[in-house]
């Protein structure tokens, strides 16, 4: 029997998720793997969400790891490798997206504010930098959900509408621009009327 404790389960619980998916995720199937009985995984999450969360925040880590922005770095270019390196994340694991949707991340609002001060200390106005985050994250989740979801259609279904395959790369670098285009023009647009209201 393997010898147990909370990282154990998560790391187990996440190679079981790569293995069957979400929808299929059991504490049953994971008591088996684990080799214990499944009321024993109740010492360390004492519900399924739990666990959930639990392998939620795990699997960010690689996220997680990326260093923070400094003083010097263009926030426009950082705002990109910001979001590619949370979809790369998303993508490393079966479901990423789904496990990761309506997760609440505890362990990194430390990091989410250092986030916000380096973009608000560039010049973004706070609203926009909080608006344009949170867009970015949910668009993210969302392209990742459809790409997830296209990758594991393989049902042998006809499909509806006969529409050309997706580059879904090409569809979320393209949404992406759109999003930083977007606070780059009000950014400009707040500098320049707070520069008029100065001079007035």
């Amino acid at each position: 029997m393997t010898k147990v404790n909370r990282e154990i389960v998560v790391s187990e619980a996440l190679d079981l998720l790569d293995e069957v998916g979400l929808d299929t995720v059991s504490t049953r199937r994971l008591a088996k793997r684990l080799g214990v009985e499944q009321p024993s995984l109740y010492w360390y999450f004492r519900t399924k969400k739990d666990l959930f969360a639990a392998m939620a925040e795990a699997a960010m880590a690689p996220h997680a790891a990326v260093a923070l922005p400094t003083p010097d770095d263009d926030w426009r270019d950082w705002f990109l490798d910001n979001t590619r390196s949370f979809r790369r994340t998303l993508l490393m694991r079966r479901d990423g997206a789904r496990l990761h949707a309506g997760s609440t991340p505890v362990g990194d609002l430390d990091r989410i504010r250092r986030k916000m001060e380096f973009l608000v200390a560039s010049g973004v106005p706070e609203r926009d930098a909080q608006m344009a985050m949170l867009a970015a994250s949910r668009f993210t989740v969302g392209s990742v959900l459809e790409e997830q979801a296209d990758a594991g259609s393989g049902d042998g279904s006809v499909p509806q509408v006969d529409m050309p395959a997706i580059d879904h790369e090409s569809a979320f670098e393209a949404g992406l621009t759109l999003i930083l285009d977007g606070l780059v023009h009000r950014t400009a647009m707040r500098a320049a009327s707070t520069c008029r209201q100065t001079i007035v």
